[in-house]
């Protein structure tokens, strides 16, 4: 029986690519085709492929990590318009949320995508763990 997956040519080298690809949003195993049919929903199946994604389990693990960036970026950016400024207090609270609020929005979908890209290189929540073949030279 032939193997419904594509080659092993199409896997990546380490998890460092395979979460790029999964956080550019494509399939983090053949980076083929796109994870996502909505904004934080990936497909059931790759249509490159194949591989099924239902197994993933990422929970709340991406918004830790977007609320963890965002607030890394946004604390100075803070600090500075209080201290350095003379803006109002409402100025400063208001652009300090658009900022996050749109930093947080931008950075969930690829944290999202390099989570489920971890799960399936390291082989949990059922995934088959699977590398490319090692060549002797």
């Amino acid at each position: 029986m032939s193997h419904p997956f594509r080659a092993a040519t199409d896997l990546p080298d380490s998890l460092a690519k395979a979460a790029l690809r999964g956080a550019m949003g494509h399939c983090p195993r053949c980076g083929g085709a796109h994870l996502f049919r909505a904004f934080l929903k990936p497909l059931d199946r790759c249509p490159a492929c194949h591989i099924d994604w239902t197994p993933q389990c990422a929970d709340d693990f991406p918004a830790y990590i977007s609320i963890f960036i965002t607030g890394h970026v946004v604390t100075p950016l803070l600090l500075y318009m209080v201290l350095a400024t003379d803006m109002s207090i409402g100025l400063t609270t208001g652009i300090a949320l658009a900022v996050s609020l749109a930093m947080m929005l931008a950075v969930l979908q690829p944290a999202k995508g390099a989570v489920i890209a971890m799960q399936w290189w390291n082989g949990m929540h059922g995934f088959v763990r699977e590398r490319r073949p090692m060549h002797n030279v």
